[in-house]
């Protein structure tokens, strides 16, 4: 196959050349090129030099593959990198990118994409294209909605030392046009939880009575007091967690909240007193049916019971949650005579809206639940 260049919506695609060995180990020094991508680390000179050479050359030589350099065509500076990493004989090309670090925010990367899509179906005739990137990687995940795939779901790969993958697709049609703003905009709840579900997993503060509380995620040195919690007879009642409840079973949690952060699912937090001491855990999990609902759930650390910790914990995530995922509604349920859960809830300024019956599945049946909710504007 023939290198080519491509100019559209103000960038300049074109082949590697051996004076872009500089700029390409420049750029990827950058801690977020180096955790999201393949590239080998520490990235040295030669590795560069081997990439705009050897390994770009080759993919055009044999078909394989189609490199470009994402350049500004007045100035030439290098801006990243846009490819199809892969093509097959079926049709099919794989789409993959990095942007400089000096490049970020001037939607370089959704152009450069939109372009090799449009070349790829027009003039080699590809049917689909695929994007993968690895769960958590939410900017490559919006450049990818923004120039046009749709996200068709999670690779599991079963394996526990590589992480599961985010795949999507993009057909002949689909490519927004040049200037276009596209799915998934800069002033889209997409683009705004984006922002927030990819970066660590915040710690907020509140305060209850003179101690100050943390809102924070979950550390290994919270397992033991989270066994013991789980153990207690009360959370046995009144919540689903295994019984027997076991250390495996707190550091299963552990990786279910650290993967719920990354999907963007859910915000899973311990609770830490003044002493920054586990007195207990609080969830808010996104609805994946409607993206403005949210639920909540709860559990206070016996020796913490009485002293106002989850109210106020309870409020603070939840104030988070509207403030900055955007929610309009966050819903509490809890079994009917679950008086400590209600009395949580109101005390946050849920408002109680009544009895579901058989409502939620309780260890191995239905039973009645309490339901109440908070509104955005509650806040106010």
């Amino acid at each position: 196959m023939e290198p080519v260049e491509i100019i559209e919506d103000g960038l300049l695609l074109r082949p590697w050349r051996e004076a872009d060995a500089a700029g390409v180990h420049l750029a990827c020094q950058d801690p977020d090129i180096q955790r999201w991508t393949t590239v080998p680390r520490p990235y040295l000179p030669e590795h560069a030099h081997g990439f705009v050479t050897e390994m770009s050359e080759r993919a055009w030589a044999t078909g394989t593959g189609a490199p470009f350099a994402v350049c500004d065509p007045a100035t030439g500076e290098l801006l990243g990198a846009c490819a199809l990493i892969s093509i097959d004989s079926a049709g099919t090309g794989e789409v993959g990118y990095w942007t400089a670090p000096w490049a970020r925010g001037r939607g370089v990367m959704v152009r450069a994409t939109r372009a090799i899509a449009r070349w790829s179906f027009e003039k080699l005739g590809l049917r689909r294209l695929i994007w993968q990137a690895e769960v958590g990687n939410h900017a490559s995940r919006l450049v990818a909605l923004r120039a046009g795939f749709r996200i068709d779901g999670r690779v599991r790969l079963g394996d526990p030392t590589l992480p599961d993958g985010w795949i999507g697709s993009l057909l002949p049609g689909e490519v927004p046009a040049p200037g276009s703003a596209g799915p998934a905009g800069p002033d889209t709840l997409v683009s705004r939880r984006a922002a927030v579900f990819g970066r660590p997993q915040p710690t907020l503060f509140a305060t209850a009575g003179a101690g100050e509380l943390r809102v924070r995620p979950m550390e290994e040195r919270d397992l033991d007091a989270m066994v013991q919690t789980c153990r207690d007879p009360e959370t046995i009642r009144w919540t689903s967690v295994p019984d027997p409840y076991q250390r495996a079973d707190a550091h299963r949690y552990q990786g279910f909240s650290q993967d719920a952060w990354a999907r963007g699912d859910a915000g899973c937090f311990v609770i830490a007193d003044s002493d920054d001491r586990y007195a207990g855990s609080v969830d808010l999990r996104l609805s994946p049916a409607d993206p403005l609902l949210a639920d909540v759930g709860f559990m206070t650390a016996p020796a913490a019971r009485g002293r106002g910790y989850m109210p106020v914990a309870l409020a603070a995530l939840s104030a988070w949650g509207f403030t900055t995922l955007g929610l309009a509604r966050i819903e509490w349920k809890a079994n009917v005579g679950n008086l400590a859960s209600r009395r949580v809830a109101e005390k946050a300024n849920f408002t109680f809206e009544g009895t579901a019956r058989a409502g939620v599945q309780h260890r191995g049946e239905r039973v009645d639940a309490w339901v109440g909710a908070l509104l955005a504007e509650d806040l106010t």
